[in-house]
């Protein structure tokens, strides 16, 4: 683990350092959690809005027009590239309170969807500021913890998003099965009161102000953006944006239909549809108890065998555990147990997402910093709705959730021979 240049290895954090860790964790925890209660209500929300929108609410539709949904939801996440510019321009803090109030209140608005183009819509929207966030507390941990602690801040921030689908799920057991779909997108509005925490207890990272007081000036959004794809970053830019796409596979295609399947199995196997729901909900915080499980061991992981080798080590639990749960449990006469079972070990994968965490920003300079991250965790998403779509339209036209979404554990696979070309950056420090 790379060490600070002075001679504590373990110095104390400053109450700045303190607050920002938990603004960020706390807008990451909500986002997780708002962001999956999509995947919780799916069913119910279709089952109420495909007959408004003048469509018969079969299985097959439900599973068609949720992934077309999904599809416009990572739309919306593609699009949130434009915070990282926006932060390297105007500072970390202030972008960070902008992306909260956009998704808080555009996941509110999904209570009143009166159809389903209408709930396209709002979640489109919550799209586009739930992508932000975690740019900016990504970036915003690694500029202002210290070095000797940046590695654990950043592995501790992203449990954030897990303990936040945790969250949903828990909401889900004690809101969505007694009050409706419509009463969990209410909750979901509740993060704009982060806000409040933000504007008065957090202050821009030094790293960045040092960078402005020293040029005299921030880079302009446009400039910030052009330098990803200069001769010196262009490739790490690319290889970059190709890993999140494969890890967003696994997790838009894949750990999002757990609900789904979870549904699925136990309804197959005599539950009733409020005992489904709640099964589902249980698998669900499963599911994001092996993610932070998972997160605790990327710093162990990073640190002695190199970014590379754990987000190979992720993608490899994704690849088996997708295609097993997924192609084979899924079909089991008594499945619910076993795929249950898979689900730890597949959330467990999905601290892939960790990994870039803590990598990403220790591969750019300050001035364009914000801007990678938000091009590299933003782009892979459109061709991740592609990937969605397909996987929707599979459910539709096979009748099942298993076998379409086990076909993207193929991503993994095809991931794993990618990294050894990416950027190791074991042992280096954050660049200036």
């Amino acid at each position: 683990m790379p060490t600070a240049p002075n001679h504590n290895p373990t110095p104390p954090l400053t109450t700045n350092q303190v607050r920002g860790f938990w603004a960020a964790w706390a807008g990451w925890t909500l986002d997780g959690m708002d962001s999956f209660i999509y995947a919780l209500v799916l069913v119910p929300a279709m089952r109420d809005l495909l007959p408004a929108s003048g469509i018969a609410p079969t299985a097959a539709n439900t599973g068609y027009y949720g992934g077309i949904l999904f599809a416009l939801f990572l739309i919306g996440w593609g699009c949130a590239a434009v915070w990282g510019p926006i932060a390297d321009r105007f500072g970390r803090v202030r972008t960070l309170m902008l992306t909260i109030l956009v998704y808080s209140l555009f996941t509110f608005l999904g209570c009143i969807a009166g159809s389903i183009w209408q709930l396209a819509l709002f979640r489109f929207l919550a799209g586009v500021g739930i992508g932000g966030e975690w740019t900016l507390g990504g970036v915003l941990i690694a500029e202002e913890w210290p070095e000797s602690r940046r590695q654990q801040g950043a592995a501790w921030m992203h449990t954030g998003y897990y303990f936040g689908t945790f969250l949903a799920g828990l909401l889900n057991y004690v809101i969505g099965a007694h009050y409706g779909w419509r009463a969990m997108f209410a909750v979901g509005g509740a993060p704009a009161l982060l806000v409040a925490f933000i504007r008065y207890g957090v202050t821009e990272p030094e790293r960045w102000k040092k960078k402005i007081s020293a040029t005299g000036q921030t880079l302009r959004a446009g400039t910030a953006f052009a330098t990803l794809f200069s001769p010196l970053y262009r490739r790490r830019t690319l290889l970059n944006a190709a890993y999140l796409f494969i890890s967003m596979v696994g997790l838009w295609a894949g750990s999002v239909y757990v609900p789904g399947a979870v549904t699925q199995i136990a309804t197959r196997q005599g539950h009733t549809a409020p005992e489904a729901a709640k099964l589902a909900s249980w698998a669900t915080m499963l599911l994001s108890a092996g993610t932070i499980v998972g997160c605790l061991f990327v710093p162990g992981l990073a640190a002695r065998f190199g970014r590379r080798a754990a987000l190979g080590f992720y993608y490899t639990l994704m690849a088996i555990f997708i295609a097993v749960g997924f192609g084979y449990v899924f079909y089991l006469p008594a499945a619910l147990l076993p795929f249950i079972v898979c689900l730890f070990f597949l959330g467990i994968g999905g601290a892939s997402f960790c990994v870039f965490t803590l990598w990403l920003p220790e591969q750019y300079p300050t001035e364009c910093r914000a801007s990678a991250f938000a091009f590299a965790t933003s782009s892979g998403r459109f061709l991740a709705a592609g990937i969605t779509f397909i996987v929707g339209a599979g459910v539709s036209s096979y009748g099942s959730i298993g076998v379409p979404v086990a076909f993207t554990a193929i991503a993994f696979v095809a991931g794993l021979f990618l990294l050894p070309f990416g950027e190791e950056t074991k042992d280096k420090p954050l660049p200036a």
